[in-house]
C-alpha cells in the first residue's frame, strides 16, 4: 500500500478509535448514521460515494475528499469517472477547489498504486 494512503488510513483509525472510546452517544450516533448513510440503498454504494465526493471537495475538506476517494476506488469508479465528478465539484465551488482538485488527482494516484485494494 502507497505511504500516502496507509498514513492517511492509519491516522484515521487511531484517531477515530481515541473519538469513540470517549463513549459520547450523539458522536457515536453521528459516526452510525454516517456509515449507514452510504450504504446501497435506492442509489447504489458507487453514487453515493460520487455524490460525497462532490459535497467534500464543495466544502474543501482534504481528508473527506480522501475517504471518498478511497472509497469510491473500492467501489470501482474509474479515474474518468472520479475526474468527471470533481470537475462537477469544481464548477459549483469556483476555482477555490483546484488546490484540492491537486490533492485529490495526488490522493487517486496513491490509491491506483496500490494492488491489495
Amino acid at each position: 500500500m502507497s505511504q500516502k494512503v496507509q498514513e492517511f488510513n492509519d491516522y484515521r483509525a487511531k484517531m477515530n478509535d481515541k473519538i469513540l472510546a470517549s463513549d459520547n452517544k450523539i458522536i457515536k450516533r453521528i459516526f452510525n448514521l454516517d456509515t449507514n448513510a452510504f450504504k446501497e440503498g435506492h442509489l447504489p454504494e458507487k453514487t453515493k460515494e460520487l455524490l460525497g465526493l462532490v459535497a467534500s471537495a464543495v466544502l474543501r475538506c482534504d481528508d473527506c475528499i480522501a475517504y471518498h476517494l478511497e472509497t469510491a476506488y473500492k467501489n470501482g469508479v474509474t479515474k474518468e469517472e472520479m475526474m468527471e465528478t470533481m470537475s462537477i465539484a469544481t464548477l459549483v465551488g469556483g476555482t477555490i477547489l483546484i488546490p484540492h482538485l491537486r490533492k485529490a488527482v495526488e490522493f487517486w494516484e496513491a490509491l491506483e498504486e496500490n494492488k491489495e485494494l
